[in-house]
């Protein structure tokens, strides 16, 4: 074994990425203890010192291996309920999953120790930020993305939240690495100094936790979103479509009066809309005569130019806006972000003869635009994502405008049972109304069902697995906050500028012959 000059061998290292991986899904919710994330980079920035390239890749790939197979397996739990493959399959693909997302932290640290070899504040403080930036980046681009487990959005109910609406959860990110670094520099060289500026910015944010960037509108208007708890399994089933629907009008009665909106969760109406034309045409009706609206996710076939073929559409709908339901109203949005495996199947002539978890329903959706105009539901004016879209940040606060009032998410997380990932997927809704500083209405099939106000407060929200409906008095807000203005060009300016400077300072220090210091 290689024994580095501080004592710690490679493989006690290895383990050690490992643990501190793991435990930096504490910070994380379902358990937020956001604190645990800077441990976790530390560990990361600490374990990978005085190693060779090839041993920080390791160290790298150790540390996400912990992270993702603690903090992504409730993937687990829609391929071994609705994959139909054996179950050496089933962990063979969670495994290989945190291992694909576990490149990205192994390509941080092998270039990381590769271009910044010495522990200083150079490698540490100012080039480790950047690097991690630019590997982040990769992780929510590559193969669409999957942007999950990003550690900024541990300060959601952390010192650091009130910079979320200035400069977004990528800064958040950013200052988050920042701050590990120092602390990485503090115990590397065993001096509290660094120990300064890192406590600053921790916990300087904090003052201004209560500067509000938004101003609340007088339109309050009553808002019903309705959970329909339907099994997974039974979704789909042939027969269960009439008693789905049951379900969503037994719970949206008592709420069919003037200016209340109504919302059903993603594909509330597990069929396709031409199917139910009859049944959305007299439950429009019956909203119009009472004053109210709907807006439910639905299954859209809109034909081609041919006529001949079809574009399916994960969808949302509104209803009791006009008199008559029209199949071509273009008050709608079309999901654009869809999940591979789950919405589509890449290379699919070749994956979905191979095993049942390539043929899910409803597995062969088409890609909305990048960019929709916000739905109107009455009063009300709501910019729209479906289900995974919410952790896109940039996505929605493209898609914002200067009429919206209100976020609108509807999911179904019921593919992933009583897991953690649930809790994941809410909280990154939380930091979208922080950011943008609008309240936030999440309907889901069997939660988490909530309202979250323009601060990221959670303002109500019903148990998970329970049919229920959750009601209140929602206002819609107004103004931009500096995220909305800026979107992430600031820490894209701060990644190039810290770079840069760690860049000239090592080909100066390497044109000089010495240390980096």
């Amino acid at each position: 074994m290689i024994k580095s000059p501080h004592g710690l061998r490679q493989w006690p290292r290895l383990l050690l990425a490992l643990i501190f991986g793991a435990g930096g899904t504490l910070a994380f919710s379902p358990f937020d203890l956001w604190y645990f994330s800077l441990p976790a980079l530390a560990a990361l920035l600490l374990l990978t010192l005085n190693r060779t390239g090839k041993q920080a890749c390791a160290i790298g790939f150790a540390w996400g291996l912990g992270l993702f197979g603690s903090g992504v397996n409730w993937v687990y739990v829609s391929i071994a309920d609705f994959g139909g493959m054996p179950e050496i399959a089933n962990l063979f693909l969670v495994v290989l999953l945190a291992a694909y997302l576990a490149l990205y932290p192994m390509l941080f640290a092998g270039l990381l120790a590769k271009c910044f070899p010495h522990a200083t504040v150079w490698r540490l403080v100012i080039a480790a930020p950047a690097l991690w930036q630019l590997t982040e980046f990769l992780r929510g681009w590559v193969l669409t993305g999957f942007p999950w487990l990003e550690f900024g959005y541990t300060q959601i109910d952390g010192p650091m939240r009130a910079l979320a609406p200035i400069l977004g959860v990528n800064a958040i990110t950013f200052l988050l690495m920042v701050i590990s670094g120092l602390i990485a520099l503090s115990l590397s060289q065993r001096r509290i100094r660094p120990l300064i500026p890192a406590l600053v910015l921790l916990f300087a944010p904090w003052l201004a936790r209560n500067y509000q960037w938004y101003q609340m509108n007088n339109d309050p208007t009553q808002v019903a979103l309705v959970q329909g708890n339907i099994a997974q399994s039974l979704k789909w089933e042939q027969g269960m479509l009439d008693k789905t629907l049951g379900i969503y009008l037994k719970e949206s009665r008592p709420y069919f009066r003037p200016d209340t909106l109504i919302i059903w969760p993603e594909s509330a109406i597990p069929d396709f809309a031409a199917s139910q034309s009859a049944f959305l045409d007299q439950l429009n009706g019956l909203l119009t005569l009472s004053g109210a609206q709907l807006i439910t996710g639905v299954v859209d076939a809109v034909p081609k130019a041919d006529g001949k073929e079809y574009d399916v559409y994960n969808t949302l709908i509104v209803l009791g806006n006009k008199s008559e339901y029209d199949s071509r109203d273009k008050n709608r949005y079309y999901k654009h972000h869809l999940v591979p495996f789950g919405e589509f199947v890449p290379l699919e002539d070749l994956l979905r003869p191979l095993a049942p978890f390539f043929n899910l329903p409803m597995s062969a959706f088409s890609r909305g635009g990048y960019i929709q105009p916000p739905l109107t539901a009455g009063k009300m004016t709501l910019t729209a994502e479906i289900c995974y879209e919410v952790i896109l940040g940039e996505q929605v606060r493209r898609n914002m405008t200067d009429k919206t009032g209100v976020l609108l998410t509807a999911s179904n997380d019921a593919w992933f049972g009583r897991s953690i990932g649930p809790w994941q997927h809410f909280q990154m809704a939380r930091m979208r109304a922080l950011e943008l500083g609008r309240p936030l209405l999440r309907a889901t099939n069997n939660g988490i069902t909530a309202i979250i106000a323009p601060d990221g407060s959670v303002t109500a929200q019903l148990p998970q697995f329970t049919q229920a409906t959750l009601s209140a008095t929602v206002t819609s807000a107004s103004g931009f906050t500096p995220y909305y203005r800026m979107g992430t060009w600031p820490v894209w300016g701060a990644t190039v500028v810290f770079l840069g400077l760690a860049l000239i300072k090592r080909r100066k220090s390497t044109e000089r012959g010495l240390h980096f210091r």
